[in-house]
């Protein structure tokens, strides 16, 4: 587990809401804005035990962190309810929740486009008015984890690469609006992600670490360093931007 020292983001007093948060990139970025002194509110869909785990592994941090069961895609108003009702307010939102399921282009389902796709922007697009007034007079962040998937071709990630492209090109559109309202949206992009179960086969990792400046894989924690450090004051005048978490990755020609 990463240790956190005291050169971390201050966020005491800050309130955030972490869509997706009870494993993976989602617990790592819950995790990091907990120990900068944020008082998380952890969303997940499904798994009770796993919610109940990560609660446990958040214990003790700086900021108090709760959980919240709803689907992002259909009870956004109730998520925003049981925000203001245990917070009074929102200062972060991140909007990590994804739908994946891997297929060739050529024999992608459209529902499974259409799934991706509610995911992405349904959150955001629905459910900015709501963010907003959560935010009103304060120092707002809205922050989507997107992924390189959103700009180069990934075998067999059509869908949530589409999906990550649109929830990009919204991220622009809101910071647009929102400015004006001292809310910064920003996205946080990722190269492929090593979990550490499993998730990157020993061939593909030793190939991206081989093409990869900073000598290895991105790790959940390397995502949450950046959301963290988009939710600060000092962060306040970066708009609509997409920031890429991939040791430079993608510099690198294929």
């Amino acid at each position: 587990m990463t240790t956190y020292h005291s050169t971390a983001p201050a966020l005491t007093g800050r309130t955030a809401l972490v869509t997706g948060a009870t494993r993976g990139v989602g617990l790592a970025i819950a995790r990091k804005l907990s120990a900068c002194g944020a008082d998380v509110l952890l969303n997940y869909a499904e798994d009770d035990a796993n919610a109940a785990s990560a609660l446990e592994a958040l214990a003790g941090l700086a900021g108090r962190v709760s959980a919240v069961k709803a689907d992002v895609t259909d009870d956004f108003d109730a998520l925003c309810d049981e925000a203001r009702r245990r917070f009074g307010h929102l200062d972060i939102f991140v909007h990590n929740t994804s739908y994946f399921r891997p297929a060739p282009t050529l024999t992608t389902d459209p529902a499974q486009l259409d799934r991706s796709l509610a995911v992405a922007l349904h959150p955001l697009l629905t459910g900015a008015s709501r963010l907003a007034g959560l935010m009103a007079g304060r120092s707002g962040r809205i922050i989507a984890v997107s992924s390189a998937g959103a700009r180069q071709v990934v075998p067999r990630y059509a869908a949530a690469g589409l999906a990550k492209a649109a929830l990009e090109s919204l991220v622009r559109y809101l910071a647009v609006e929102l400015a004006g309202r001292g809310i910064a949206v920003n996205a946080v992009s990722a190269a492929k992600v090593d979990k550490g179960d499993g998730t990157v086969p020993a061939e593909l990792a030793k190939a991206i670490t081989a093409r990869t400046p900073g000598g290895r894989l991105t790790t959940p924690e390397d995502v949450a360093d950046a959301v963290s450090l988009l939710c600060t004051d000092e962060a306040a005048w970066l708009q609509g931007q997409v920031v890429t978490v991939d040791g430079g990755l993608g510099l690198v020609a294929g």
